[in-house]
């Protein structure tokens, strides 16, 4: 598309020699010139040309001078149209006030169409890097309304009902949380029913942040609760998982995950642990206990590896905590960590509490830890307890 450049100048003599002097750019198709006498018809020629990015204006001129016609164009309020003043050499007060007003640049009369024709390229230089910037500002703003509502999205996969399980609310308590440290994030937690005693119970966290870490996230949940919804052991469900995982893994991504089995009769729970943070055991009496260390590595980083079952049970009045590493690796703004210690400490005051008021008193505490600084990992809580 050519620039469609605007002459304002109430001396006839200048439409043929600019027309004669641009004639190989008018014939390229790279200039398209338009005139007007004064700044009345300059108006109506902005009305007919809505695509004019330059405008050169002399300064005197009859009905509408060209310092009024400025004020007009800078009430449009668009950065990518250039106003190029003309006047005669001795009017360098008027050249001055349209410089200090807004005006891209001037020139001189008698006109140097040579130096003419350096200051319009400089003036399509700028006007094409804003092209560029309101480009990529219409980018971001498109960016930030899908993240937007990719956030959204992500929040109403993750079960946000509680108690889920309306038969067993006597039986048992539970309650999660996911706070993303970006628009999106990459930690997950679920939960769903098995059988007529059993449920399964997952939380996650994969590598990086951001939309790939929540592509990644959502296809981790869907695969886990796929393949765990049938009921098999945990370590088979991890196992196949991981499967899956690695042979599609982009950029070497991988998730911590923790899966468990909860069984209403036996009040045991079978989970197995790929190389995620070892939940807490609360017990009744106040105590924290964590599960041994996982001996499992990530799922998706390698394919074919066999994943290992574990054991634990929960007395009454006992609740299994687990947690994402946003959780102890939360800085402060002397980059201090939140720590395991900080948090065994914070568990051992919540006994007694609901599911949901332990973990509230844990995102306090790690808040108040906080103290302002920004949150540099997503915040995810998983809390069972035994009624």
């Amino acid at each position: 598309m050519p620039v469609k450049i605007l002459s304002v100048d109430d001396e006839i003599d200048l439409e043929l020699l600019l027309t004669q002097y641009f004639r190989r750019k008018i014939r390229k198709g790279e200039y398209e010139f338009v005139f007007a006498h004064n700044g009345l018809e300059a108006l109506t020629m902005m009305v007919k040309h809505p695509d004019i990015e330059i405008i050169l204006s002399d300064i005197n001129m009859p009905e509408m001078d060209g310092l009024t016609l400025l004020a007009k164009v800078n009430e449009m309020r668009n950065p990518a149209l250039k106003v190029i003043m003309v006047s005669a050499y001795g009017d360098m007060g008027n050249i001055r006030q349209a410089m200090n007003n807004g005006a891209f640049d001037f020139a001189t009369k008698p006109i140097d169409l040579d130096d003419l024709s350096v200051t319009i390229e400089k003036a399509i230089e700028q006007i094409e890097y804003v092209h560029q910037s309101q480009k990529e500002h219409t980018q971001l703003e498109s960016l930030k309304t899908d993240l937007a509502i990719a956030s959204q999205i992500q929040q109403a996969i993750l079960p946000r009902v509680f108690p889920p399980f309306v038969e067993w609310t006597e039986q048992i308590d539970i309650a999660a949380s996911m706070h993303p440290a970006k628009d999106v994030g990459g930690d997950f937690y679920d939960f769903f029913r098995i059988d007529d005693h059993r449920f399964g119970f997952v939380i996650a966290d994969v590598s990086g942040k951001g939309i790939p870490a929540a592509i990644f996230m959502a296809v981790s949940r869907t695969l886990v609760r796929a393949t765990g919804i049938r009921g098999g052991n945990p370590s088979d469900c991890l196992t196949y998982s991981n499967h899956l995982l690695a042979s599609e893994s982009v950029d070497c991504m991988f998730v911590t995950v923790f899966y468990g089995i909860y069984d209403l009769n036996t009040n045991e729970i079978v989970y197995c642990n790929a190389g995620h943070n070892p939940p807490y055991i609360l017990k009744s009496n106040g105590t924290v206990t964590p599960l041994p260390m996982s001996l499992d590595p990530m799922a998706g980083a390698i394919d074919g590896l066999e994943f290992h079952s574990q054991t634990c049970k929960l007395e009454p009045g006992d609740a299994l905590v687990m947690f994402t590493d946003g959780v102890t690796e939360a800085m402060n703004v002397d980059f201090e960590e939140f720590g395991e210690e900080r948090l065994e400490r914070t568990l051992e005051t919540v006994g007694g509490q609901s599911c949901e008021g332990i973990n509230q008193t844990v995102k306090d505490q790690v808040a108040s830890f906080a103290k302002g600084a920004e949150q540099s990992d997503d915040i995810t809580l998983l809390t069972i307890k035994r009624l």
